[in-house]
């Protein structure tokens, strides 16, 4: 069909241009590992050559526990890709995130939904950020959490009625807590947002959404760690094999959208309620191209997939700690005189070793690991110089920022880093507790912080503190009391058979731990 002649035009037109190829990237990895403005820093090999290496390990969803080792091995600052730096010290975690020079990095732009429109989440323009904090703030203010509160009460208590119903069995069922804390968290945020009733607690329909949330997280991560990962090529696959679940989430996100619209802003105490005079909604046929829609993808997995993975951590600890349980449980059931007094104020604030055990929680596993990628501001390197940071001269167009995994678990701030010792919060020493709360950022921190760290401790406060009110728990039998845990053979980093397994996609996905409860007493009956 063809000529000789032809087909030779062809081969040498492949040769030459995969030549071509090859000669390119050669000189690109060498420029990267010889000639580039960080080629002095130390970090793997394959990180100095391509941002590949952060979005493998995206993909495989264990980032943060090979930044930890990485740190290991290199130091204090290490080079995490051709433009990245990243650090695990408190003067760094300062110098990036509590500085009005510094903005997030441009590849939270690869997360911005297909509107266009950005969020809270991935809003880099600062003045156009602090808008929209302020918004945000309106819904968790003390005021509006106050307002929320009996809506969480609600849930939790639904969450508990659960825990009687196993618990009352002839032969009580292990309870994997991962699954009712995803549950328990989603419904407490679909009613936050929008007034929408989920009831995946006791409802199948829904439940879908935890998965596709984990999915979606996932990706995004993906993007941010190897921004080539979204492109015309590469988006598609992605697209493909999250789709099914992903159009599902996206169409109740817009039923419940929809449904919140069609009545009057004041109908219900949610965030819209707060929000609507401040945010463009869209009509029936544009929800998807307004900025409520943005906002709502981001608000589902900050507000209700966080606080649910820091409720299920602090089961897995204390269910191992025999100690700190018994501690706990002392605590707070002397610190109550019945269960309608566990609600938010002094008394619940006032249990200080139930802070501290959260707070332990989160530093050993917190919700968000990762490192949130941060770059000095555009004209902040004409009005005042190039960042420094420990030292180091940042060169423009560096992505850096602080590993949370990294930094909680840095020995110089927290001693026996993998040991649960809620007690190291509560020292009596000044200076080592003063050292610690700089180091703890499982609520980041600076201007782009966590808006709804006050509304997350009232939630996990009062589920745990309930908990223990009505329940005694203990890690289940045989293997499926192992779930959750680290074990050898498990790969680097989830070895430790006293940490709770996250899985890295931004935020993070579990399993385990599976528990048995049995009721305390008669209290019980307050539950029927």
């Amino acid at each position: 069909m063809f000529g000789g002649n032809t087909l030779s035009y062809f081969g040498l037109v492949v040769k030459y241009a995969g030549s071509t190829f090859v000669l390119y990237y050669l000189l690109l990895f060498a420029y990267r590992l010889l000639l580039h403005p960080l080629r002095s820093y130390p970090g793997p090999l394959l990180a100095k050559i391509t941002d590949g290496y952060g979005g493998l390990h995206a993909l495989l969803r264990n980032l943060p526990l090979t930044t930890y080792n990485d740190h290991l091995k290199h130091g204090c600052v290490i080079r995490a890709g051709p433009n990245r730096l990243v650090f695990n010290t408190t003067t760094a975690l300062q110098k990036i995130y509590n500085n009005e020079r510094t903005t997030k990095s441009h590849v939270y732009l690869k997360t911005v939904q297909a509107s266009g429109i950005e969020s809270i989440f991935n809003c880099t323009d600062r003045d156009r950020h602090r808008s929209k904090r302020k918004m945000i703030g309106k819904v968790v203010s003390d005021r509006s959490i106050r307002l929320f509160e009996p809506t969480i009460k609600d849930q939790i208590q639904i969450f508990l009625q659960l825990l009687l119903a196993s618990s009352q069995e002839p032969n009580p069922r292990p309870v994997n807590m991962s699954e009712r804390c995803k549950r328990l968290g989603l419904d407490v945020i679909g009613l936050l947002a929008f007034g929408f009733p989920l009831n995946t607690q006791t409802d199948e329909e829904y439940r879908f959404i935890i998965k596709a949330v984990t999915f979606g997280n996932l990706r995004a991560n993906s993007f941010m760690q190897l921004p080539a990962l979204k492109n015309r090529f590469l988006d598609p696959i992605l697209h493909v094999l999250t789709r099914k679940k992903r159009l599902a989430y996206l169409k109740a996100l817009e039923l419940m959208i929809s449904t919140r619209l069609a009545v009057d802003k004041d109908a219900n105490i949610d965030f819209y309620s707060f929000i609507a005079e401040h945010i463009e909604t869209g009509g029936p046929e544009s929800i998807r191209l307004a900025e409520l829609w943005s906002e709502a993808i981001f608000f589902f997995p900050a507000g209700g997939d966080t606080t649910a993975t820091a409720i299920t951590a602090l089961f897995f600890y204390l269910s191992r700690n025999p100690e700190s349980y018994r501690k706990l449980v002392k605590e707070v059931r002397n610190a109550f005189a019945d269960a309608s007094e566990i609600k938010g104020g002094p008394q619940l604030s006032g249990c200080r070793y139930l802070r501290a055990c959260i707070d332990e929680s989160l530093r050993i596993s917190p919700p968000v690991g990762g490192t949130l990628w941060y770059e000095l501001a555009e004209g902040e390197l004409e009005k005042g110089g190039p960042l420094v940071v420990d030292g180091h001269v940042i060169p423009p167009g560096t992505s850096l920022g602080v590993n949370i995994y990294s930094l909680h678990h840095n020995e110089d701030y927290f001693p026996d880093a993998f040991t649960f010792r809620p007690e190291r919060w509560m020292t009596a020493d000044q200076a080592a507790l003063h050292r610690m709360n700089s180091a703890f950022n499982a609520f980041s921190t600076g201007p782009r912080g966590c808006a709804g760290k006050s509304m997350a401790y009232l939630e996990a406060g009062m589920v745990i503190a309930k908990t223990l009110w009505y329940f005694d728990f203990e890690t289940a039998p045989g293997p499926a009391g192992a779930v959750g845990a680290g074990r050898q053979g498990k790969g680097m980093g989830r070895e430790r058979e006293g940490e709770f397994q996250l899985y890295d996609g931004f935020t993070s996905s579990h399993d385990g731990p599976n528990l048995v409860f049995h009721t305390r007493g008669d209290y019980w009956k307050d539950l029927e």
